[in-house]
């Protein structure tokens, strides 16, 4: 199993406190350090450069938001906040999970192994040769093989992932986030085409002049966010 390096960055102290007890309690966790102060604590995660950093979002001089927007590429965020209008933001940055306070521990627990799976497959995947057609995903509790090639496309939804198989009539779901797959899948034959959906341009069958793609039995819009990228890919296909 392995140890994730954390640090716990919020700037009231009971909170640091009570995310350092679940530390503590979270056998696969080690706590490298704690911060009542977001500019301190931006220095200090650049120098260790943890694994994980559990990051308040309302903090003086630097919030959540843009600390987050700093951390080195390896470091990945779960935000611990009062405030839920947060959320959608949090997924556009690199954070693997969004806790709400008053946070349980089950929570945090369920937000930790989610951190660990997301580092299990990234290190797998540099293990493995770059033109490696499968990866393994956890679905309940069992480590299932996908082949790239039989992922129509993969949905998003808040705390999970559903990866929609041409050779399964019900899609494989697992407790990832949008972000964490896109970095996992072959960029060459994977784009996102919208924050709910990541497509295998391969398996596309046709595209509609108001921008909906088919997949399988699915009609996915591409949003405005991505469509330059998608348009491009249509364009070196004509």
């Amino acid at each position: 199993m392995k140890t994730l390096r954390c640090i716990v960055v919020d700037d009231e102290p009971l909170a640091v406190k009570m995310l350092e007890g679940f530390v503590e309690r979270t056998p696969f966790l080690e706590l490298a350090g704690s911060y009542n102060d977001p500019v301190l604590a931006l220095s200090e995660i650049r120098a260790k450069v943890p694994e994980v950093v559990f990051l308040d979002i309302q903090m003086p001089d630097l919030d959540g938001m843009e600390l987050s927007r700093m951390l080195p590429p390896e470091t990945r965020v779960i935000f611990t906040t009062a405030f839920k209008q947060y959320a959608f933001e949090s997924y556009e940055v690199s954070a693997l999970d969004f806790l709400l306070k008053p946070i349980r521990y089950q929570k945090f627990l369920e937000a930790a192994q989610k951190a660990q799976e997301w580092f299990a497959l990234k290190d797998a995947a540099s293990e493995a040769p770059e033109e490696k057609t499968s990866a393994f995903i956890k679905v309940d509790g069992v480590l299932r093989k996908v082949e790239f090639a039989d992922i129509l496309y993969v949905e998003g939804m808040r705390d999970y992932v559903m990866f929609h198989l041409a050779s399964a009539r019900q899609p494989l779901v697992t407790h990832l986030t949008m972000k964490a797959v896109e970095e996992l899948l072959p960029v060459k034959t994977f784009m996102r085409i919208h924050r709910s959906f990541i497509v295998n341009l391969e398996r596309i069958e046709s595209v509609s002049a108001q921008g909906d793609v088919k997949v399988g039995s699915a009609l996915l819009h591409v949003s405005e966010g991505y469509k330059d990228a998608f348009d491009a890919f249509l364009a070196r296909l004509y």
